[in-house]
């Protein structure tokens, strides 16, 4: 998990492929929590590719001028570097990331090492600094592949750093685990494009909910956040028991291919919409909220 301003955290989840090819070896775990990366309370998105970071060009140029041009700034200083001979560019590959509207778009990206050679010609007094922090996030990439319960105990940090309470933190987490091993079953049984697990995951949340997740993201005022870090206690609850009924029913029906997964999963889906329904009869209002944990807005600071 990233270094970050502790006044300002946030993460969301989201999916890759370079190019039109999906990147082989990437873990399809759509519950990934470190996806944006925070420097100076500015989002920079990031992907894992190869083992390593790659960050997107655009939001770095962002960070580094100030300038809500990045694209322009980005287009220019390509074709400079290509006349200068630079093969820096060359060094660029495209990942899908998660765009502000919410769509998953190519995106240019580069390595560490390619960024460390990119900001190098842009003329900044954040060029230092971001050296400095791109080299920690490297760092603590290699220690979460030696140990991969750092990047667990980060994620608990930074929930707590958010203002999470302990309870709300162990439900998140333990939900995080339920979806890798969900996501693990839908890889083995068939599942390959980051379309499938979209299907699979509305089917379980409309039959759970009553709504697609875009659609609770809008009920919730959400863009780019990551819904779940959003969802209440019980919403939470609700969500692992749709998750994990339905990875049981895929065992134990050893089921195979994305038609037979999204049968199974509008039934696990079901048992926790059911239970859902039946609580909403005791509480007499709807587990389904508005209520988020966005904080208010304030004036950014410069």
């Amino acid at each position: 998990m990233e270094l970050v301003d502790t006044k300002d955290l946030k993460s969301f989840g989201l999916k890759n492929r370079i190019g039109s090819t999906p990147i082989s070896g990437t873990k399809n775990n759509m519950e990934s929590e470190n996806k944006i990366a925070i420097f100076r309370r500015k989002e920079i998105r990031r992907e894992i590719y190869k083992g390593e970071w790659w960050f997107s060009v655009i939001d770095i140029i962002e960070v580094l001028t100030g300038s809500d041009r990045s694209r322009k700034y980005w287009s220019d200083l390509k074709k400079k570097l290509a006349d200068e001979g630079s093969e820096v560019s060359e060094n660029i590959g495209q990942l899908k990331l998660l765009a502000p509207d919410g769509k998953m778009r190519e995106t240019d990206c580069g390595n560490t090492e390619t960024i460390f050679r990119l900001i190098q010609s842009i003329p900044s007094p954040k060029v230092e600094p971001l050296k400095r922090w791109l080299a920690r996030v490297g760092y603590e990439r290699i220690q979460e592949i030696e140990d991969p319960e750092l990047a667990t105990k980060r994620t608990r940090m930074l929930y707590k750093l958010k203002g999470y309470s302990e309870d709300w933190i162990e439900k998140r987490m333990r939900g995080i685990a339920i979806r890798e091993e969900l996501t693990d079953e839908w890889r083995k049984r068939g599942a390959r494009e980051q379309r499938d697990y979209e299907i699979l995951t509305a089917e379980i949340s409309k039959a759970t909910f009553g709504v697609t997740p875009s659609q609770y993201k809008k009920l919730k005022g959400l863009k780019r956040q990551n819904l779940r870090d959003h969802m209440d206690d019980f919403e939470l609850i609700f969500n692992m028991l749709g998750e994990r009924s339905t990875t049981e029913i895929h065992r134990i029906e050893k089921s195979q291919g994305v038609p037979k997964l999204k049968s199974d999963a509008n039934r696990g889906g079901k048992i926790a919409g059911n239970a859902r329904i039946e609580l909403e009869k005791e509480l007499g209002r709807s587990v389904v909220s508005k209520n988020n944990f966005l904080p208010k807005k304030k004036k950014e600071i410069k």
